[in-house]
This record gives C-alpha cells, structure tokens and sequence, in this order.
C-alpha cells in the first residue's frame, strides 16, 4: 500500500509541472548580461556555501547541528581546495576538450588519470578505472559498492549552469557523466539537481524549481519518493524545517548500504542528503544566508549541501543579488585556479557560459546580439532503476567466532577514524580468511595502499572473484570484495592470498577489517 501511495503521487507531480511548464510561452527570453550574471551567481554559490558548511562536514550526523556556525567573506578561499568543486571541473574540461558529444569512456579516461583525492563511489570508480574496468562499468553496482553514495550528485552542478531552462538536455549530458561513477539513485542525485538548476534560470518560486527537478527523475524511485516526502511535509509544517528534518530521519535515514554507514549514524546516501538541499531552498525561501545554513545544519555531508543549495538559489538570484556579506570574499580570488584544475571562477564562468551557448543552439535555440532564446522543454524522466543489496544486518568484528584464520595472519592497529580498530593483515600466499554468514549479499571491507597485494574468492566453495588491494595513490577505498543478490540463507566466503601483485604495487599486503551482510527486505 505504501509503495502504491509513493508511486501515484508520484505520477501526479511528474504530470503537474510539465502541464504548468507546457502551458505557459513557448519559449524562453534572457539576456546575455542576465545568464552571465546567473552563471557567475551559480558557481559563487557553491564556493560560499562548501566554505560555509566546511567546518561541519560529518560533525552532525543522524541529528541536526545545533552548534554555532559562523561565517567571514575570506573564508570562501577554502572553496579553492574543495573537491565539491575540483572534480566537476574535470568534466567540464572534457567537454571543452573533446566537445559535447563526448562519451561516457572519455569522461572515465580523465577520470581515471586525475591526481585529486577522492572518497567513496569516486574513489571506487577511479580504482576500477585504473584496474582495467571501463566507465559505465565502473559506476555499475556489480563493481561499484558505493554506487547509492552522494558523489555525482555533488559533481553535477557545472551541467545544470550550462543548460538553463534545458531540463532534458541536463539528463542527457548526467546520463554520460554520471555512469563514470554511480547508478540509479546515486544518478538521480545529479539529474534532480540539475533539473533545479535548468529551472532557476527562469523560476522565482523555490518550491516550483524543487518540483520541477522532481519530475526529472522517476517518481518510483527512492530518491523520487523522498523527494516528494520532502515538498509535502514543508507544505504541511511551514515555517518548521526541524519537524519536516524529523518526519525525514524517521522514515528515511536507514538501511545506508554505503560499508562505512550501514548501521552507523554516518549516511553519504544521495538521496537523503539530496533532501537536506531541499530543505535548505524550500525553507530558506530565497534568502541566501538561510538557506545555506539549513542545509548545513540538516547535518551528514553538511559541506556539499550547502554548496548545492547556495549555487541553485545564486542561479535564481543572481551573483549581483548574493548578500555582499557572503560575496566579497570572491573578488580577491577570482582568477586563482581550484585546485588540479585550469580553472579560476572567472574562467569557469567564461567556459560554461560558452557551453550554454553552444547547448542552447543545438537545442533549438537563437542568439541575436545580446538577446538569448530558449525553447520550452519540459522536464522527462529516465527508465526506473534501482540498485538495493538489501537491509543491513551485521557488522562482524574480525574477533567474532564466524571468522577462521589460517596462515600468517597478525593484528595491527587502525589508523586515523580508525584508530584502535585491529585489521587482521598477511602478506603472500598461501593464507586463507574464512567467514560464514546468514544473509543475501556481503561487502567485505579492508585496507587499499599501494602496498596492498592479491587474493582469490571463493563463495560456497565456488570462485567467485578475486581482491585487488592495490590503489593509485590519494584514493581511499575500503571494499576489498561484494556480491549481491545471493539466495537468502547460510553462505562461506573464502579468501585466499596470492604471490603475485600489480605491477605498480609496492608489496602484498592484504588487510581484513570488517564484513557488512545484508538480508533480503
């Protein structure tokens, strides 16, 4: 019953505001003073709202951030180190290189060669890529166990600033971009938010660039229904974003299949922080500093919420109408290039609004002198896909009985967030780890160096895999080996050390930390 609720009111917004788009113009009007100001309003933004956020990020987690958070316009040169703003950059550079048209192959093959540290499904994506397995694969949960996780999503704005009122030509270029590194709802995330972003351009009304962005994604899925949780609960509770915070939590901040958040506070979950962004516009009601603070005190990855609501609503806004108490700081650092990347924020802002450009005459669109016109196009949701290994059961300790230990196994001591954490680490062949679980799927998580070395799988006495644990360096993953999909029941997996390594390896280490099992829903 509740499945048959999500889905049909779904159905109902996704036909609301494509009625409402399709009736009004047929076209859209913007000069190109306005678009270059909202193009500049978009990525300051998301400089000011990381920087703001910064100090939090994960420090609130599960509850809202009550603490005092404060803010001074210099503080916006953090967003020069943000990798919120470094990696997306990345694939604006492929498409001023190799042009619109360019694959989601070519976006891996950039990808793979960044120097840029990266966490989670980026993280993932980039070792798969440098192991051999090519974009879209490496963002396929077959490969890809964060495939769920925030990180697309936070990389997705550059393709909303270059497609103002554009929705379906957002998803088209999100579908190419965000395979390299995510699925289902994890490509959700990117499409939402640019959804948004297309809208800003030409809607005054947050919650209608909210809804909007909603009928871009399926109704059906996970992202769609918390999305739609979201706008009917801040209708409900206006003026009250912590019980729509709670109404949220409640319902939806469970069952983070993510290794490093199953069963713990911590959620990278796209879909949940993507609502937290809607919070921020929703109840921030067009004012700067509001929204960006609600965003970041919803909590979890409290420093990408922010940016992402900051540079929807400095669409909207405008960079001349962003509070100078959050502005100025820009000036001082305006052509000092981010990070890893050729770009400064007058020359981010220089090439997107030339992609919008060329996006707006391939569209159907005209531009005479300074006079820009936009086709109408109503926002149009991809095919439904999900990817769930199941409910989160267990967390299993190397200490507990279900593990069996033969070879030259020994205990060391965690590192960092880790720290009094024991891995169980052995390094050449010849020594076997064995767990027995009851479950559905199973992540089995360890350490990745560029000393890690090499082992087989085996499930159930079949093999069914095989562990690389050797990284390219400033990349942090922690999934030695899943599988999902298993017959709900009593499973053995075995993992057995080799002799030989990567080429690029350092060593043979491979260390055990934890497994995470799943049982079916």
């Amino acid at each position: 019953m509740m499945r048959f609720k999500a889905v049909v009111a779904g159905l109902v917004i996704l036909i609301v505001p494509i009625a409402i788009f399709a009736a009004g113009t047929a076209s859209h009007n913007i000069t190109r003073q306005s678009l270059e100001d909202k193009v500049r309003g978009g990525w300051a933004g998301q400089m000011i709202g990381v920087s703001y956020g910064a100090p939090t990020e994960f420090r609130s987690n599960a509850k809202i951030n009550e603490s005092e958070i404060t803010w001074s316009p210099e503080r916006v040169s953090n967003s020069i180190q943000q990798d919120d703003l470094y990696v997306e950059m990345t694939f604006a550079e492929v498409m001023d290189s190799k042009g619109l048209d360019a694959t989601t192959e070519q976006y891996g093959e950039m990808f793979r060669d960044s120097k840029y540290s990266l966490w989670h499904a980026n993280a993932a994506a980039r070792r798969l890529l440098n192991n051999g397995i090519k974009a879209p694969l490496s963002g396929d949960p077959r490969y890809n166990a964060h495939a769920n996780d925030i990180d697309f999503q936070i990389e997705s704005d550059f393709i909303g600033l270059m497609t103002p009122g554009l929705p379906q030509e957002a998803n088209k270029y999100a579908e190419r971009v965000g395979r390299v590194m995510n699925f289902g709802d994890g490509l959700y995330g990117g499409m939402f938010f640019g959804g948004m972003y297309a809208a800003a351009f030409f809607e005054n009304d947050v919650r209608r660039v909210v809804e909007l962005g909603l009928a871009g994604i399926p109704a059906q899925s996970r992202y769609g229904r918390i999305i739609r949780d979201a706008l009917d609960w801040s209708a409900q509770n206006p003026g009250n974003w912590k019980k729509t915070w709670q109404l949220i939590e409640d319902k939806w901040d469970r069952d983070d299949p993510c290794p490093d958040g199953a069963l713990l506070p911590f959620n990278i979950d796209a879909a949940i922080n993507g609502a937290y962004v809607a919070l921020g516009l929703l109840y921030g009601n067009r004012d700067f500093g509001k929204t960006i603070e609600i965003a970041a005190r919803a909590g979890q990855d409290s420093d990408c919420n922010p940016s992402s609501a900051g540079g929807i609503l400095g669409v909207m806004l405008g960079y001349d109408a962003i509070p100078d108490f959050y502005k100025s700081g820009i000036p001082a650092l305006a052509d000092t290039k981010f990070e890893f990347t050729n770009y400064s924020f007058n020359g981010i802002c220089k090439s997107t609004i030339e992609r919008a450009r060329k996006v707006i005459l391939a569209a159907g669109g005209k531009i005479e002198g300074d006079s820009i016109t936009i086709p109408n196009q109503p926002p149009r949701p991809p095919k439904l896909e999900q990817w769930n290994p199941g409910v989160p059961e267990k967390r299993i300790g190397l200490t507990d009985p279900s593990w069996s230990w033969k070879g030259a196994w020994k205990e060391e001591k965690g590192r960092g967030d880790d720290a009094g954490i024991k891995w169980k680490v052995t390094e050449g062949a010849g020594s076997e780890a064995s767990l027995r679980f009851t479950g559905s799927a199973i992540i089995v998580v360890g350490s990745c160096t560029q000393s890690g070395g090499k082992a087989d799988v085996y499930l159930d006495g079949k093999k069914a895999g095989e562990i690389n644990a050797y990284i390219v360096p400033r990349t942090t993953d922690n999934v030695l080996w899943h599988t999902y999909g298993l017959k709900q029941g009593d499973h053995t997996v075995r993992i057995v050390t080799r002799d030989d390594v990567d080429s690029r390896s350092k060593g043979k280490r491979i260390a055990v930390e934890t497994a995470v099992i799943f049982r079916n829903p």
